[in-house]
């Protein structure tokens, strides 16, 4: 352990990037090819032809020299022993010794071997990304300097060579600085790519955090009507996960034909869809051009959160109301019932025994009204149990048809045993005496005109209540479950109003549907389902027809 800490500490804390490494390594897998060709040549060919050698038994001991401290710089470079710029600076100088010397031995200034030193520049500066490139320039220009000035003195080379030697000086400074600020430029372009990189992952992630919190659903589609992203408010809204890919029409067939026609009319409209499980949303439909290709964005407005804000406005509304009533209303109108009564009771005429009877049966009649009104604030007392559907239900047909004195027959129950549904049993019940009264007084009074049948649709339990009367005309259709709406002369019209309440109270919905009958005609009678789920709130289609 006390070793392994040692050899750490030992070790040159270089916090140079992965990638000035990797390109140096390529640059001395450059330099072992350079000196492999030319320690090649000099072996195989004829050197004197191939690099005008002057000096044969010098430059093949140079370039063998050379080649040997190519091969060794892969150790440390390999291990990091020392710092990438005294690498980088062991592997330039190297190469302006070796270069030089090999250029001395093949004719000095006049051989080609000079002009490599050009690419070492070249990539030291691209490299070294600093002004340090400059100095191996220096470096390169005095050495060749040197080469020169020693060929004068001792080889008979012409003074006036000079001259070139100063070219090839001023190319090194040339090839150097330009390498310098292509290293600079591309520096730059890449911490601005870097910081462009760490902008848009930041924005990804809080486009992702955004998306996910959103309580409305979003879906991205592209140009060809591929599903890019969606978020997880919009899966739940559409029963879906896992469609990302996949294409809007296969997956989501009423939400392609909005999005089609919104591609054909290009007016953003708020359109409501009417979703599985009873929910709605409103769709809005935004583009996203990118260059020549157009995608979209979609938004699925929640309608449970609008009408969850409505709802509170209206349980406020209706708490002061059956306040009002109670007080107001109830008490002159238990006064009014009680005389009423009183003066039963004295010796009167028939006409006044008629208007007594027709004063007590509208006390009544109001009274009822108010009863309904006050059970509206039942719904948020809901108390959900589990219990098995068809058990309630046969304990509610013998009860119903005691209360109601039906005759034998006509209310028929088909229930499946062990549906396990979710609600508070006197909701229930109360739901149920309602439907099922409505029921049989339109319904015609034969045996099975009154059904009660139970079902399963996409994954949730369903009741239905059937009857064999005239049905629900299509202009009522609309105002069924509107409070105080009937069509009955003594109906209160807030009976189906209540169903409707009390179900949503419990997380189940009320629906209003047509019985199918030969294609073309109406089938007579009318059917409400209620639809027993999870939710807390949504707008539930249907509505009642006599309250």
């Amino acid at each position: 352990m006390n070793e392994q800490a040692k050899t750490a500490d030992s070790a040159p804390a270089d916090s140079t990037p992965a990638d000035f490494w990797r390109s140096l390594n390529y640059f001395n897998l450059y330099r072992l090819a350079l000196v492999s060709f030319i320690v090649l040549i000099a072996l195989v060919f004829d050197a004197r032809s191939m690099f005008g050698v002057e000096k044969g038994r010098l430059f093949l001991t140079t370039g063998l020299l050379y080649a040997l401290v190519v091969a060794l710089s892969f150790v440390p470079l390999r291990l990091r022993w020392l710092p990438f710029s005294w690498q980088l600076a062991v592997q330039v100088c190297s190469d302006i010794v070796a270069l030089t010397v090999l250029a001395h031995a093949s004719g000095g200034v006049q051989s080609s071997v000079g002009l490599l030193l050009m690419v070492s520049m070249a990539v030291a500066g691209i490299i070294s990304r600093g002004r340090i490139t400059l100095f191996f320039a220096a470096l390169a220009s005095i050495a060749a300097l040197l080469e020169h000035a020693f060929a004068v003195l001792y080889d008979d080379a012409h003074v006036a060579q000079f001259i070139q030697v100063g070219l090839l000086c001023v190319a090194y400074f040339a090839v150097a600085g330009l390498a310098h600020k292509l290293a600079q430029y591309a520096l730059e372009n890449q911490n601005l790519a870097q910081r462009r990189g760490r902008d848009l992952i930041g924005m990804a992630e809080a486009n992702r955090l955004v998306m996910k919190d959103m309580q409305d659903g979003v879906l991205v589609v592209d140009e060809h009507d591929r599903i890019v992203q969606m978020n997880p408010s919009a899966a739940h809204m559409l029963h879906k996960t896992g469609v990302s890919g996949g294409q809007l029409e296969t997956g989501f067939p009423l939400l392609y034909e909005q999005y089609a026609l919104w591609k054909v009319n290009a007016v953003n409209a708020r359109i409501t869809l009417q979703l599985d499980g009873g929910l709605q949303a409103r769709l809005r439909f935004v583009g996203v051009e990118r260059e020549a290709a157009q995608g979209a964005v979609i938004f699925l407005e929640d309608m449970r959160h609008v009408q969850a804000e409505a709802q509170q406005i209206k349980l406020a509304a209706l708490g002061r109301l059956t306040a009002n009533l109670a007080h107001e209303v109830r008490n002159p109108l238990s006064a009014i019932s009680y005389a009423t009564e009183l003066l039963q009771e004295e010796p009167i005429d028939a006409g006044q025994a008629r208007l007594l009877h027709l004063i007590r049966e509208n006390t009544q009649r109001i009274n009822r009204i108010v009863e309904d009104v006050l059970q509206l604030n039942r719904r948020d007392r809901a108390r959900p149990e589990t219990f098995d559907l068809a058990a309630i239900l046969l304990v509610f047909v013998d009860e119903f048809n005691q209360a109601e004195a039906a005759a034998p027959g006509v209310l028929v129950l088909q229930a499946e045993q062990g549906r396990m549904v979710s609600f508070d049993r006197g909701h229930f019940r109360q739901v149920l005496w309602n439907l099922c009264r409505n029921a049989l007084h339109y319904g015609r009074g034969m045996p099975g005109s009154l059904a009660l049948t139970t079902g399963f649709e996409r994954g949730r339990a369903m009741l239905e209540v059937r009857d064999d009367g005239p049905g629900i005309p299509v202009e009522h259709q609309s105002n069924l479950f509107e409070p105080f709406f009937t069509t009955a002369e003594q109906g209160t019209g807030l009976g189906l109003y209540i169903a409707k309440e009390l179900c949503e109270a419990n997380g189940a919905w009320l629906a209003y549907h047509e019985l199918e009958g030969e294609p073309g005609e109406r089938k007579p009678g009318a059917c409400f389902r209620i639809t027993f789920g999870e939710r807390r709130l949504g707008k539930r289609p249907g509505r009642d027809h006599d309250g």
